[in-house]
Order: C-alpha cells, then sequence, then structure tokens
C-alpha cells in the first residue's frame, strides 16, 4: 500500500516542480503551434458554415476541458454546447441534429463512452471533428477532420496524470475558437452581449447605457439665473451650454459658480463657461469614460454626437456598474 503520508519538501522544491510544469507544458505548445494539424483550417471552415451548433463531448480530464471549450465557443459566437457521452448513450443523443458538428475529444481515441456519439454521427452524416494525440485511432479514423495533438510526456513526476495533453487540447480549443472569432470580425459590443454580468460586463458597457438622456442646457446669451435653474432641475451639479446652432460651447459647473461668484448675476452663460469642454461618443466604452474622469480630475462628461450634446455621464454611474 502507497505511504499517504506528505513529503516535507521545502519552498525551493515547491517551485521547482512548478517550473519544471510550467516548462514542460509551455514547451509543448509550442511543439503544436509549429506544427498546427492540418485539417485546422478545415475545421474552422466548416464551423463557419455550420447550420447548427457545436456539440462537444469527452470523458473524464477530457470531458471537463470540452466543457471549456464549450463554453469558450458559446461565449464568442459559436453556437455550442456539451454532451456527456454517457447520457448521450441514454437519451441525449437526441440533442445531436443534422446541421450540427461535433468535436469528440479523447488523448488516446479508444475512449469506448465515445463509441454510440461516433456511431450517431456516421448515421445521421453529422462532421465529425476529432480531437486525439493518435490519428491511427478509432475516434480519428472516424472523423471529418483530424486535429492531432503531439504525442509527449506528461508534466507530472509518473507520466500518468494528464497535465501536457489536457494544456494542448485546451490550447487548440482556444485556436478554433479565436479563428472563429476573427473570421466573424467578433467585435467588443458583441461579446458584451454574451457576458452581460461581472467585471467584463462592467468593462464592454456603452456610454450610451448608462449616460442621463436629460441634459440640461442654456444658450450662451442665458442670464446666470437660468442657468442656476437649469443646473439645479438637472440634478447633476452642471449644465450645458450651446451656441445658435444647438452645438456643445461650454459646460459651468459649481466650481465655475464659485470661481466667479463676484458680480455672479449679472454676467451670462457664456461669460462662465469653461470653453471647449472634454467630450466623448455615446459609443464609447464605459472604462475609457472612467480613465477620461480620473485624468482631468472631473466628475462629469458631456455625450456628444456631431458636437451636440445627447447625455451625461456621472462618475458615480460608472463607479455604480462595476467599471474600475
Amino acid at each position: 500500500m502507497a505511504d499517504s503520508t506528505p513529503n516535507a519538501l521545502t519552498p525551493d522544491a515547491h517551485r521547482r516542480a512548478a517550473t519544471r510544469v510550467l516548462q514542460i507544458e509551455g514547451e509543448a505548445l509550442l511543439t503544436l503551434a509549429q506544427a498546427l494539424p492540418g485539417d485546422f483550417a478545415g475545421a474552422v471552415a466548416a464551423l463557419l458554415d455550420m447550420r447548427g451548433r457545436a456539440v462537444l463531448s469527452g470523458i473524464g480530464k477530457s470531458g471537463h476541458v470540452a466543457r471549456k471549450i464549450a463554453a469558450t465557443l458559446a461565449s464568442t459566437g459559436t453556437p455550442s454546447l456539451f454532451v456527456h457521452p454517457a447520457e448521450a448513450s441514454h437519451g441525449d443523443l437526441g440533442m445531436v441534429m443534422p446541421g450540427d458538428i461535433c468535436i469528440l475529444l479523447s488523448n488516446s481515441g479508444e475512449t469506448s463512452e465515445l463509441r454510440d456519439m461516433i456511431s450517431h454521427c456516421a448515421r445521421f452524416d453529422i462532421p465529425l471533428i476529432g480531437l486525439s494525440r493518435d490519428p491511427e485511432s478509432t475516434l480519428m479514423r472516424a472523423a471529418d477532420f483530424r486535429l492531432t495533438i503531439p504525442d509527449l510526456a506528461e508534466a507530472c513526476a509518473i507520466g500518468m496524470a494528464p497535465t501536457t495533453s489536457t494544456t494542448l487540447m485546451m490550447g487548440l480549443g482556444d485556436a478554433l475558437a479565436v479563428a472563429l472569432m476573427e473570421a466573424r470580425r467578433f467585435e467588443a459590443e458583441q461579446f458584451r452581449t454574451y457576458h452581460p454580468g461581472g467585471k467584463l460586463g462592467a468593462q464592454l458597457t456603452l456610454v450610451r447605457q448608462v449616460m442621463h438622456a436629460e441634459v440640461p442646457l442654456v444658450p450662451l446669451g442665458a442670464p446666470m439665473q437660468e442657468v442656476v435653474r437649469a443646473m439645479t432641475a438637472g440634478g447633476l451639479g452642471v449644465t450645458g451650454v450651446v451656441d445658435a446652432q444647438g452645438l456643445l460651447a461650454g459646460v459651468v459647473t459649481d466650481g465655475d459658480l464659485r470661481r466667479n461668484i463676484v458680480g455672479l448675476l449679472d454676467r451670462e452663460a457664456g461669460d462662465v463657461a469653461s470653453r471647449s469642454p472634454k467630450t466623448v461618443a455615446p459609443q464609447t466604452l464605459a472604462a475609457e469614460a472612467l480613465a477620461i474622469v480620473n485624468k482631468l480630475k472631473i466628475s462629469v462628461l458631456f455625450v456628444c454626437e456631431d458636437g451636440r450634446p445627447v447625455g451625461i455621464v456621472h462618475l458615480h454611474d460608472l463607479l455604480r456598474i462595476g467599471v474600475m
């Protein structure tokens, strides 16, 4: 019976182990990059033409990787899902339909649990992408597209735990997802559609989604009493000043009022306004707007289209949605 008592290795030994593993896996990825499977481009083209969904499956560690690849594809514009091979054999094969493409993962290519899915693909003429280290395995012989990973040693001390092999599978899945993103010209706003929550959603939020659309405005010649009323009604401590064409000519803030307190009520909006204010477009990322207000040490930004104010975004609005 194996001794389960942990060895009291030193911190240096732990670091050496970590470094060795990362070097082995990093070198394996470089090997894969330099010898990309010949069917890679064909697999990308097939997924681009797909009418249905990419169906990922695998068992054990390959199954965990398949789940991750399915999630990455789905979040970057390629409809996809994971089907557990054991559940597939008990009814879930009904999820796999003509128009779909199956991507099956197996390090050995001989995983018995995948056989029913392989047969299902053949029966209904569903394209099959195989991902394995053995190009002559049962899976790869059945595949329409063979994504063969290099047959390299695992990074663990006994050479058996899936480490290098799963890293290579994960890397190849990411390569597929990114190639598909670039082919579809998948952009940040589309990415946000699939990531509305959390920090990613906040970082990808557009200014137009958080701005105040009711903008307090006064003309250049407005008396200061009118300016103060507009600022009070707006509730943001600022009002825009526009010229005869409706273009933003300046802004008046609470600070401008204090700096011009002497004889304030005898002046007009154009006399007190800060001219050439910094503005942003509605499609500006909220994260960019936050960077601007932090750099300029201001609390509000006017949002303009063709020089005309269409909204105001406040520092508090940006912080409220979690932009950092």
